[in-house]
């Protein structure tokens, strides 16, 4: 027997095709609440998308343990021999929900471990490092990736404008414009936690730690020719991609490895260790391997469980904390913030969201909340009636307990802290031949979209501080300047390949 359709409050429904009207003239009554509630639900399908990382999908999976490294963390997750769920969801970063998932851009690569202890979430990139090192930047970079407010279109100028004038950027400005920039498809493609995060043990010793997933199926990239003539066909390209590959059973893998530096090495060492825009290198701190990651199950609803996922820094679990990072202290702040706007103050409710361990919270009430405590249960603390409270010893001692020499200036601290050096060694240590030609061909292309002579003067200034050799042949092979198209106008042409925001230096990652 086939079920009958009913309301959102379970009444049988008459019919799905015909409203209900009234008189001789067809008027449509106020009284046919199914249509109004039809057409208002409608109305409201969608939430408002990411300012970031808007277009994007995801799968289910899990995380096996293949290593003991019980030395540095007690976090459970870690543990030899622990299998725990999770969710992935990838992204581009500056592009709309509907933009091609082909264009050179950034990946995001954002993970949900669904541990016995809580949620942990590592909200990474396909790239180790970043375009700047303070959040308080972050809001204007991104801004420069997006559109002009006149033409509603995206504009080399301002992009080369924000990066020439931050030059911290060049690092990722280099992988962004490499081949790096843009991966044949999720699967094909290494992952990154970038930021440095802490570990402390079951003893409660403390280390630095950075997380690198090494794809299994062979790092590979698209052309720019490739990457604009897929965006042209197929806009959903690496969805589909990833989604076909588990439908067929082809469950794409990774191997997570990571690097431990000891706690007492970030005073002196030759990088500042917290900036988001540097590496460690390999040859200082050796990658470890830890543990095997496996994409396996496709979300049954993709609005339910991707566009409703909500990944945060914030969410921490025993052994595992911050660091002085200051792009990760920002981010543990405005990716919940953010989530608590769009999505709504409950969003931790939501069932892809929820922990799979017990939830004893205080929290109350707000738009949409549908879980809550007994009544006879406080909703205070400290409390007398036997409510949740706080234990020190199972929540571990976070925190990075500055002692002042953590906190230094980069430039008084770090004896090889400057912008240029790595992009540098990235260049003329990593790339090929045949990738460097492709670099300077790519940045001849944007940097050649760019109307305002001072800020192309600076691009070319930047390229040669980053390498005197692709500085110099980007400067010999950009055309003219071409007159605005109107007095006053000033507007680039649409950017079909540069990057709408962004990944292996020195010691290969």
């Amino acid at each position: 027997m086939t079920d009958i359709t009913t309301t959102n409050s379970g009444a049988p429904v008459a019919s799905d095709e015909h409203s209900q009207s009234v008189g001789t003239d067809g008027a449509i009554s106020l009284t046919d609440h199914y249509l109004i509630e039809k057409l208002a639900q409608f109305n409201r399908e969608r939430v408002p998308e990411r300012v970031v990382h808007a277009k994007g999908g995801g799968a289910f999976g899990r995380l096996r343990i293949t290593s003991d490294l019980s030395a540095y963390t007690r976090a459970s997750l870690f543990q030899p021999g622990e299998e725990t769920e999770l969710l992935i969801r990838f992204s581009s970063v500056a592009g709309e929900q509907g933009s091609p998932d082909t264009w050179r851009d950034p990946r995001g690569f954002a993970i949900k471990f669904y541990t016995k202890e809580g949620n942990y979430d590592l909200v990474g990139n396909n790239t180790p490092v970043f375009f700047v090192r303070d959040g308080i930047k972050f809001p204007d970079f991104i801004r420069s990736q997006k559109r002009l407010p006149g033409s509603h279109l995206r504009d080399n100028t301002m992009q080369w404008d924000f990066w020439t004038l931050s030059p911290e950027s060049a690092h990722q400005v280099t992988w962004l414009m490499g081949d790096r920039g843009l991966p044949a498809s999720w699967r094909h493609m290494n992952g990154y936690g970038s930021h440095t995060y802490q570990w402390i043990n079951a003893e409660g010793e403390r280390f630095w730690v950075k997380y690198h997933f090494h794809t299994d199926q062979g790092h590979r990239t698209l052309t720019q020719d490739e990457a604009d003539e897929i965006a042209g066909q197929d806009a959903d390209f690496h969805i589909r991609d990833l989604y076909a590959a588990i439908e067929r059973g082809d469950h794409p893998t990774w191997t997570l490895k990571v690097q431990i530096m000891p706690y007492e090495d970030a005073k002196t060492y030759r990088f500042n260790p917290f900036d988001l825009t540097k590496v460690w290198p390999h040859a200082d701190y050796p990658e470890i391997e830890l543990a095997r990651m496996t994409l396996d199950r496709n979300p049954s609803n993709y609005f339910a469980e991707i566009e409703q996922a909500a990944f945060e820094p914030s969410n921490f679990v025993p052994g595992i904390d911050a660091s002085p990072d200051k792009m990760l202290q920002a981010r543990i702040f405005s990716y919940a913030d953010a989530h608590r706007y769009r999505i709504g103050t409950n969003y931790q409710q939501l069932p892809v969201n929820h922990p799979k361990a017990p939830v004893n919270s205080y929290a109350k009430e707000g738009a949409m909340r549908f879980a809550y405590n007994p009544p006879e249960e406080p909703v205070y603390a400290p409390n007398s009636a036997g409510g949740p409270r706080g234990d020190a010893a199972a929540a571990g001692d976070g925190g990075w307990h500055s002692d002042g020499e953590l906190v230094r200036t980069a430039a008084t601290l770090h004896a090889e802290d400057d912008d240029f050096g790595q992009a540098g060694t990235l260049v003329r240590d990593v790339m090929s031949p045949e990738e460097r030609d492709r670099l300077v061909e790519t940045l001849t292309g944007h940097v050649g979209g760019v109307t305002r002579p001072d800020v192309r003067a600076r691009a070319i200034d930047y390229w040669k501080r980053v390498d005197l050799g692709i500085g110099s042949r980007l400067e010999a092979a950009l055309p003219p300047i071409e007159e605005p198209t109107a007095p006053g106008e000033q507007l680039s042409e649409p950017n079909p390949d540069g990057p709408r925001v962004g990944t292996d230096v020195a010691g290969r990652i």
